[in-house]
């Protein structure tokens, strides 16, 4: 059975994708707001992983929106969790089985059980988190073992993390987004997969 992996090139859904790659067979898929936009970036770190990626496009206007709805806000939280609603649900109706990298800790994205239950009893897919279980330090443990990292800010580093294209959004507005993101905010980019190794 297919599984269709939410993944942003980052070491928590690369991990995720290892996991479930044990009991489905996993495609990998990264929503752009931009049709136009290349993810040569996070194409390697799915060859890498040795799983097939679909680029997706939100719904044309939605980039637009979420950056109205984060300056509105005066934080991104919102706004992200929407967006990641948004790409379950839609990788919910091809899918029987979806998921991501969200971990025990994660504050944003993370959706809440209402909003799983609705996803999946509108579409009968079943949605699966394998890293809900697990905290930062081990899931950073896990992908030292696993996983060749690269790790920088966000906007920095060229994964497909949602945020970089909705600063790009709301600075199309003359609006400084540093303002309204937190600061010091790290993200990651798989670029490589170690052997595997029995410690």
């Amino acid at each position: 059975m297919k599984a269709g992996v939410l993944y942003s090139g980052g070491k928590d859904s690369s991990l995720a994708a290892i996991m479930l790659g044990t009991y489905y067979e996993v495609e990998l898929n990264t929503f752009v707001f931009d049709p136009a936009r290349l993810i040569p970036t996070i194409e390697n770190a799915a060859q890498a992983l040795g799983f097939p990626l679909k680029k997706r496009v939100f719904p044309e206007g939605m980039a637009e929106e979420m950056a109205d709805m984060v300056i509105s806000c005066g934080y991104p939280n919102d706004a992200i969790n929407r967006i990641h609603q948004t790409a379950i649900g839609t990788l919910a109706g091809e899918y029987k089985v979806v998921s991501d990298g969200t971990r025990f800790d994660d504050r944003v994205p993370m959706l809440t059980r209402a909003q799983v239950q609705s996803i999946c009893g509108r579409t009968g897919s079943t949605y699966v988190r394998p890293l809900l279980g697990y905290m930062r330090s081990e899931v950073d443990r896990l992908a030292d073992r696993f996983l060749v990292v690269e790790y920088g800010e966000t906007g920095m580093i060229p994964n497909g993390d949602y945020e970089s294209e909705i600063r790009a959004a709301i600075r199309a507005r003359g609006v400084d987004p540093a303002a309204l993101f937190p600061p010091h905010h790290e993200q990651s980019l798989v670029v490589g997969r170690k052997k595997c190794n029995n410690n």
